[in-house]
């Protein structure tokens, strides 16, 4: 590859339906040059994530993607030149680089990273997942020991990390997942106390068999159907931590969110709160320490899905929204 070239992937329209190949273009852009404060850094692996797709419907907690405009996302990059005294060149960071090889960022919002083999571990435990499911489960879900714990898309990075802290906590754990294979694995490999496949049609019926004895923490991804089928099944005073919600973001959401909530949040003295990781990045340290802890003493198993090639990211991102990953999906460029 020419040092001239940068390539990128343009998000070439806003769909409307479901996300396909023919709303990306794979273009040729011009080599940025870092003004004084930046960076310019080298994406190494770009982190694929369902809110990307959010993105593309508005503003979030971050600006909307704009039709014709670079693909946002954050990755891991290496620092290649630098106009700041923050940051040298050979630095791994982590920022938002949007799909690209190359990117001018403010080193203020580069998050500096600490040199890891395999580096894919700086965004799946040791990245936003990681710290994701840390803190949703620990500091708003709250789990004690012995309670039932439930977490949806949790063969996805985030579910898989949360059930595998909510054991080290002494919880009974039941995973959701799409497809039998998905929810051995859960059980078999990651020490789940059960699984339920929502694609058998049965969920509210087979999460109840799962949770004789209710649920006291929800941890939700999906949102929709799903989170209506656990907030019937909730223990008083149970605690719901909203984490995303895949199920409205590709395609036409489904009509409904869950129905009859207010009561139920009532007569069960429920707390259901949403939150997003950098809430408590002041904490980070702490967290990524402990998560360290429990990977080395093996309480803890990393599943990564890293889609070789650059040109392949937004079909890696179209197969994350179908659910085709187990564990943190990411595009090694």
């Amino acid at each position: 590859m020419s040092e001239a070239v940068n390539r990128q992937i343009l998000l070439v329209e806003k769909p409307t339906g479901k996300l396909g190949p023919e709303h990306f273009k794979l273009v040729d852009g011009a080599m940025p040059a870092p003004k004084d404060g930046e960076a310019l850094v080298r994406t190494r692996y770009i982190s694929l994530d369902a809110a990307n797709r959010a993105w593309m419907h508005g503003a979030t907690y971050r600006a909307a993607v704009e039709a014709n405009t670079v693909m946002a996302g954050g990755s891991i990059a290496e620092v290649v030149a630098s106009n700041s005294p923050a940051l040298v060149p050979g630095d791994i960071v982590f920022g938002d680089t949007g799909w690209q090889d190359y990117a001018a960022v403010p080193a203020k919002h580069l998050t500096k990273m600490p040199r890891m083999e395999p580096m894919t571990h700086l965004l799946s435990i040791y990245g936003v997942a990681g710290l994701t499911a840390y803190f949703g489960l620990l500091h708003v879900g709250k789990p004690k020991e012995g309670e039932t714990v439930v977490v949806s898309a949790a063969a996805g990075s985030v579910g898989s990390i949360v059930g595998q802290i909510a054991k080290i906590k002494g919880c009974n754990v039941i995973g959701i997942a799409g497809g039998k294979d998905k929810c051995n694995w859960l059980t078999a490999e990651l020490g789940f106390d059960a699984a339920v496949d929502y694609k058998d049609g049965a969920t509210f019926k087979a999460l109840r068999a799962a949770a004789p004895n209710g649920i006291d923490v929800y941890f939700d991804n999906v949102g929709g159907d799903i989170l209506e089928a656990c907030l019937a099944l909730m223990n008083n005073r149970g605690r719901i931590a909203c984490c995303g919600a895949i199920s409205q973001y590709d395609g036409v959401p489904s009509a409904h969110g869950p129905r009859g909530v207010p009561g139920l949040i009532v007569v069960k003295r429920l707390i259901m709160q949403g939150f997003i990781v950098m809430d408590f990045i002041d904490q980070r340290d702490a967290a990524l320490a402990e998560l360290q802890s429990w990977v080395t003493a093996g309480k803890l198993k990393v599943q990564e899905d890293v889609i070789d090639g650059f040109e392949n990211t937004p079909k890696a991102l179209i197969g994350l929204l179908a659910g085709e990953n187990r564990g943190k999906r990411m595009v090694k460029v």
